[in-house]
């Protein structure tokens, strides 16, 4: 096959299963496959390899240029906007004709998989805006492209963050954003194909964090990276257990009164209804501090998830006292149910919404607050004060 072929076949692989083809290859073999690529596809593939691999496939291309782009995209953090962007990319000088500019669009395109956008430079390399191909086509041959290019651009620094590059993508519906150093050069753009796999990438990260799974793992990985993974939120897990029996333990004086000893029974379904609640808090929350949605200060937040939890807490209230009519409770019973479950449903959505906020705010992913975390803590807190609140109201 050819190596226009196969390396296209490379990049559609899983990482993995390109690592172990790699692995059999030569570095002069993974040079002619990287030769193929754009140059942001190729430093992927590199920066997959060992160290001492990586500057003998990068010495073994052929062309000098593209062997020069790959080692630059290596030296960027690979959370950065630098390590996302392709060097590939049409640009004009804006003292150009738009004669002069077909030219040399026609050769620069060669080089280019696809055009979403042309960028206009000024002598020095630094970026001035954009070129409309509607205004290129309708301009006469002898118009300067300062007249007609779009002084308006959004862009991002090499030093951007990859979240704020697809913050700002999504919210522009920008389908490649202009890349410049910090002196405002032109170096490069990153399209939506390569922020599609980022998000995706991302989503599986925190899809992954909200289960309980603390690195970024795969079905197929051995059982001791799997173990690793997940044993940290597990141990969170049994010591928030131990936690609820220590407090059950100070409530122990229920079990010995005949008349109130079924508050027991009703351990369960509170707990259950603790952690559901921080789960739908912080989930919402989460998903709001992603898509930059989450607005307000976090006191209207708090006041908000508030409101929300009286309302929620009281038609479950209701229904509660309902069903201990049926069962034939006493009502000082059943409203003990009601009240606690109304205020552990509020303290629930308080801590779902807090937490996240917070983590947030201290740089920390927010998506851990919507696992086990979450629902180990509303489990101790929810049990706590179901006991507390009955033995306010049932005086034993």
């Amino acid at each position: 096959l050819e190596s226009e072929i196969t390396s296209e076949a490379l990049m559609e692989l899983d990482e993995d299963d390109r690592e172990k083809i790699l692995s059999r290859l030569s570095p002069k073999e993974i040079a002619k496959e990287i030769e193929e690529m754009d140059t942001d596809d190729a430093a992927d593939v590199v920066a997959e390899l060992d160290d001492h691999i990586q500057q003998k496939v990068i010495e073994k291309i052929k062309d000098e240029e593209h062997a020069s782009d790959i080692a630059e995209l290596l030296t960027y953090d690979e959370d950065t906007a630098g390590a996302l962007m392709a060097k590939e990319l049409v640009q004009v000088k804006e003292t150009w004709t738009v004669a002069g500019c077909v030219r040399e669009m026609r050769r620069q395109a060669e080089n280019v998989t696809r055009v979403h956008s042309i960028y206009v430079t000024d002598k020095d390399g630094k970026l001035k805006g954009r070129l409309s191909l509607k205004d290129l086509l309708t301009a006469s041959a002898k118009t300067h492209i300062s007249e007609v290019y779009i002084p308006k651009v959004d862009y991002v620094t090499v030093a951007t963050e990859d979240e704020e590059v697809a913050r700002i993508m999504h919210k522009y519906d920008l389908e490649a954003i202009p890349v410049v150093d910090e002196e405002g050069i032109l170096v490069g753009r990153i399209t939506i194909d390569d922020i599609v796999d980022f998000i995706k990438e991302e989503a599986e990260k925190d899809y992954q964090l909200a289960a309980g799974i603390s690195q970024d793992v795969e079905a197929d990985d051995s059982i001791l990276e799997l173990t690793k993974a997940r044993l940290p939120w597990l141990i969170l897990g049994l010591f928030g257990g131990l936690a609820s029996v220590f407090i059950l333990e100070d409530f122990e004086s229920i079990m010995l009164n005949p008349r109130i000893k079924a508050l027991f029974y009703f351990t369960p379904l509170i707990a259950a209804m603790a952690g559901n609640v921080g789960v739908q808090s912080s989930a919402i929350i989460v998903q709001g501090l992603a898509n930059d949605i989450v607005k307000g200060s976090l006191w209207s937040r708090l006041l908000k998830e508030v409101g929300l939890s009286l309302i929620n807490g009281t038609v479950l209230g209701i229904l509660v006292v309902i069903f201990g009519f049926i069962m034939n409770y006493e009502l000082d019973f059943s409203i003990t149910i009601a009240v606690s479950m109304l205020s552990v449903i509020i303290i629930a959505a308080l801590i779902g919404t807090f937490v996240p906020i917070i983590l947030d705010k201290k740089g920390i992913d927010p998506a851990i607050a919507t696992g086990p975390f979450i629902t180990t803590s509303n489990d101790i807190f929810g049990i706590f004060l179901f006991f507390y609140i009955a033995k306010l109201i049932l005086g034993f």
